[in-house]
């Protein structure tokens, strides 16, 4: 249920709020009566290990080698400092 606090108590009592947040809760923020703002938590991105392995079943097997040859022709290593 979404909960109406005034911006008064949005600014007084933000660390409960933001732990209101944490627990799921939503907010409209209200300044002189009017509405002017929604607070919701936000949405935490959670792929299924499964999904994960599903997706890259297919994909190629790096070289490490190969591949640490490829960056040293691109990048430079040199670990002095440059002017």
């Amino acid at each position: 249920m979404t909960r109406t606090i005034t911006q008064r108590e949005f600014r007084n009592d933000s660390g409960e709020i933001m732990r209101a947040l944490d627990r799921g809760e939503d907010f409209i923020v209200t300044r002189n009566g009017v509405p002017v703002g929604e607070l919701r938590p936000a949405r935490r991105r959670f792929v299924a290990r499964e999904l994960l392995l599903e997706a890259f079943r297919g994909a190629p097997q790096v070289e490490e080698q190969r591949l640490r040859e490829e960056l040293d022709e691109v990048v430079d290593q040199d670990v002095e400092p440059q002017a």
